[in-house]
């Protein structure tokens, strides 16, 4: 029985106990609980982790990345003081959208077969299109940009449809703003990244009764970061 456990859960990390359980099931032997089999797994040095999520990044991409990478290896904060970053991300006020876990041995949180591949999609599933980003341009980012660093700075965006569409290009012909010079699916290289790893933490198990109290909730914990946390300054 404990046999076929390990080999269950070594052929795919990512099943429950109760897969395992079905899986194993002989009308031969008895069926073993869910409680056993984790308590087997776990003597088998099989813990239940959460998997490092790795974007699937093309070699095209992934060579651009290292290229952009390496050309401004040697900027320093006066290069980069009139830059304005950007990015988005989605908060859920109710919930989450699941935790997924898998088993693995200790030791092991980088190896491929126990990483999750995560890509991004061209839907738009928010409210989120190229219309309200152009308003937020219009009226948040360039008043912004204006009073604290005049008229010599540059934007950066990621190449999201909504971000790249015609009707947003004008906008920024119109403006007449610069554009840093952005690889594709290099989400890595943004600062920002790191920001809302560490909302989720800070907001974790929080609840919002709507958007306007979810939005105060992440303005607060977002003014509430220390410049000590790593990565986020």
């Amino acid at each position: 029985m404990d046999r076929n456990i390990f080999r269950t859960c070594r052929e795919d990390p990512r099943r429950t106990s109760t897969d395992i359980q079905v899986s194993v099931t002989s009308p031969n032997e008895p069926v073993p609980s869910r409680r056993t089999i984790r308590g087997r797994l776990q003597i088998a040095g099989l813990y239940g982790r959460r998997p490092v999520k790795k974007p699937l990044v093309s070699l095209k991409n992934r060579e651009a990345c290292v290229g952009w990478a390496k050309q401004h290896l040697s900027w320093g904060p006066r290069e980069w003081a009139n830059h304005i970053w950007s990015d988005e991300s989605k908060f859920n006020m109710f919930g989450t959208d699941g935790i997924q876990w898998i088993r693995r041995p200790i030791g092991s949180r980088y190896a491929h077969q126990y990483q999750c591949p995560t890509v991004k999609h061209g839907e738009n599933f928010g409210t989120m299109d190229r219309y309200v980003y152009e308003n937020i341009l219009e009226n948040a980012m360039r008043p912004w940009a204006r009073a604290n660093l005049g008229r010599s700075w540059v934007f950066q965006q990621d190449n999201d449809p909504k971000h790249t569409s015609g009707h947003v290009a004008n906008w920024f012909r119109r403006r007449r703003v610069d554009l840093l010079e952005w690889p594709s699916q290099s989400p890595d290289l943004n600062p920002i990244e790191h920001m809302w790893e560490e909302l989720e933490r800070r907001l974790k198990g929080v609840r919002a009764s709507n958007a306007n109290q979810k939005f105060a909730q992440l303005e607060a914990a977002w003014k509430s970061i220390p410049m000590t946390v790593p990565g986020c300054y």
